[in-house]
């Protein structure tokens, strides 16, 4: 528990944010919000009100005050899927990669303890085959946004010493029910597609391997490294998530299917632009982070959300919409005007 230490959270209106400020907030810590608002009041799918200190900034422009006397910061801002990263690879290096480098540098220079950086597995790219991926495999990222991740992982793992200690987070792909919501990760779309259509649409032959966990549990494993013995911690990356959740796409929408009723699995046979597909170990987290205990698994999260968008009236324009999207939500802000080319509020 806490013995209220401050913990900045970057990225806290989110669909990870979010759930990770209402975990701190109930372990003790004083938190601060830093984000800088694209996904605002057009893109809550349900009240949420935190009291913590909020800061409105764009991460690129992030100063030492905005993190002086931070014990920890749980970095979680960034451009966050590979279509948004392929809007325009350029801001996708400059806002995920060397605005994190420096964010890290002003970490260590203010006197920040700990940076828990949130990286993904997707940075493994094409791996396939039937071995499960542990930390020293081979990086294979297809995308912009992987490959940021991996070059922020490159550049950040050097500040780290005995009193800087630096952690990254591997995160299988995340799933589940947030005030943010996220309507273009995979578990929540062919939900999204089976509540609103009663079609599971697969954009693929269903064979891809990924990786899932519940957002929430992706928050418990933030606290877990911020918990745990700089010792045990410095310099390590976590594949972030459980052993049993490797799934392949088609087994994904079985489930959904057994828990949406009167739907069915419309599977198109393409691959598109997304060729990613691995499975990942996660032994590691496990051994040494004993902490981290998942509560989620994916049927849980499945009724989960089918019961929030039955509750909450999820139907077929919404669903499509920009609300929920992260790309077409930040298309839409380029179009009328509200930020500029720069990706910078007017």
């Amino acid at each position: 528990m806490s013995d209220t230490k401050k913990i900045i959270v970057t990225g806290h209106n989110g669909f990870i944010g979010t759930l990770l400020v209402n975990l701190l907030l109930k372990r003790g810590y004083k938190v601060t919000g830093i984000d800088t608002n694209y996904f605002d009041k057009d893109c809550i799918f349900y009240p949420y009100k935190p009291r913590i200190s909020e800061i409105f900034r764009d991460i690129r422009k992030v100063t030492e005050k905005d993190i002086d006397g931070a014990y920890a910061i749980c970095h979680l801002a960034a451009l966050s899927n590979d279509p948004m990263g392929e809007l325009n690879p350029d801001f996708t290096y400059e806002i995920n990669h060397r605005a994190s480098v420096r964010l890290a540098e002003l970490a260590k220079k203010t006197g920040v303890e700990k940076f828990v950086y949130s990286s993904s597995c997707s940075l493994y790219g094409i791996a396939g085959g039937d071995t499960a991926l542990s930390e020293n495999a081979g990086l294979q990222p297809v995308t912009a946004y992987a490959k940021s991740k991996v070059y922020s992982e490159r550049d950040i793992m050097p500040l780290k010493d005995d009193s800087f200690s630096v952690t990254f987070l591997r995160n299988s792909t995340a799933y589940g029910s947030s005030p943010r919501l996220r309507l273009d990760l995979v578990v929540n779309n062919l939900v999204g597609w089976a509540v609103t259509t009663g079609e599971i649409k697969i954009m693929s032959d269903g064979s891809p391997w990924r990786p899932v966990i519940h957002a929430e549990d992706i928050a418990r494993a933030f606290i877990a490294v911020i918990e745990s013995d700089k010792s045990v911690v410095n310099g390590q990356a976590f594949n972030t998530g459980v052993n049993s959740e490797n799934y392949q796409i088609r087994d994904i929408a079985n489930l959904v299917k057994e828990i949406v009723p009167g739907c069915r699995v419309v599977i198109t046979g393409e691959h598109g632009s997304d060729s990613r597909s691995y499975r990942v170990s996660f032994d590691k987290i496990a051994r040494m982070l004993p902490d981290f205990r998942p509560e989620w698994n994916l049927l849980q999260g499945i009724e989960q959300l089918y019961s929030d968008f039955k509750r909450l009236a999820m139907h077929k324009e919404k669903f499509i919409g920009r609300y929920f999207i992260r790309l077409k939500q930040l298309q839409h802000l380029l179009q009328t005007g509200r930020i500029n080319n720069n990706l910078y509020w007017i």
